[in-house]
């Protein structure tokens, strides 16, 4: 079967996209990530995102990670999911919304290039989960600040999927590598996590390398620099507007006071398109 996709990143977080509004494939889709993702041996990619219709949104995503796992949500892959929506006219309007398994989210689109494409755009991310239950984690606190999980002390945080946001005077090879898989396997999070490395450099920047869940250390996580951005600020260290430094780029997040809602804004880039032989 060939199968047409699209290649995207939004600060290097990269995914194939599947445009499964004009095209129907009958196929086991995290087979399918598993396949593609491989980065000597397929296309290479944090993982697979699929475009879809839906009864309720503008338009539906579901994403699969490296290892085939289908996961909620993805801040960086939902921009993209966003910029593609809107590039090839399957709405005009310049805030629409999404369908995830996260619940529904909108997106703006806040620049067009000189082609009228999508270039940069922003995610209301929706309110951050911070009671232990909910996020989930094995801490029945709201909010879930300053634990300690395998010798890390940090924050949980859910954005539509689990974060533990730990807070570190310089971020290492070690953490990430080493002890970020260790600490996303945990047996204080039943669903895994996704690990955050994070270095306050002052109240409105923050450095982060980050360990996905399902995915290994990767350039960049949207839900990861949310979920950072609310853990500084419930612990005094910014102010709620961030700028997040992630390995592939720079993020914006504000997390509104008023509607206790967290924005992303940043880039979202198409890389190339092709047919991909599966099977």
């Amino acid at each position: 079967m060939n199968i047409d996709f699209i290649k995207m990143h939004g600060t290097g977080n990269d995914y194939i996209y599947l445009d499964l509004v004009k095209n129907k494939y009958d196929v086991d889709f995290s087979e399918l990530a598993r396949e593609m993702s491989p980065r000597h041996y397929g296309i290479g990619a944090d993982g697979l995102i699929l475009v879809m219709e839906s009864a309720r949104c503008d338009i539906r995503m579901r994403m699969f990670n490296a290892d085939g796992s289908e996961a909620e949500m993805c801040g960086n892959g939902i921009r993209c999911v966003g910029k593609y929506v809107y590039d090839s006219g399957y709405t005009k309007k310049r805030d629409f919304s999404v369908e995830t398994k996260a619940g529904e989210k909108v997106i703006s689109v806040l620049e067009l290039d000189e082609a009228g494409k999508a270039g940069s755009l922003r995610v209301d991310m929706g309110r951050p989960i911070l009671s232990g239950p909910d996020i989930p984690v094995a801490f029945d606190m709201k909010p879930v600040v300053d634990v300690a999980i395998l010798g890390y002390r940090g924050t949980a945080v859910s954005m539509g999927n689990p974060h533990f946001v730990t807070f570190v005077d310089e971020i290492t090879d070690r953490m990430v590598l080493t002890d970020g898989p260790k600490l996303e396997n945990a047996a204080e999070f039943p669903q895994k996590a996704n690990i955050e490395f994070a270095q306050i450099l002052d109240r409105k920047n923050i450095l982060m390398r980050v360990w996905e869940r399902g995915a290994g250390e990767t350039l960049s996580c949207g839900t990861g620099a949310c979920a950072v951005a609310v853990a500084s600020t419930l612990s005094g260290f910014t102010d709620r507007t961030v700028q997040v430094r992630v390995k592939g780029g720079l993020l914006t997040i504000r997390w509104d006071e008023k509607n206790d809602t967290v924005h992303l804004a940043g880039p979202s880039v198409e890389v190339f398109r092709g047919t991909y032989r599966f099977k």
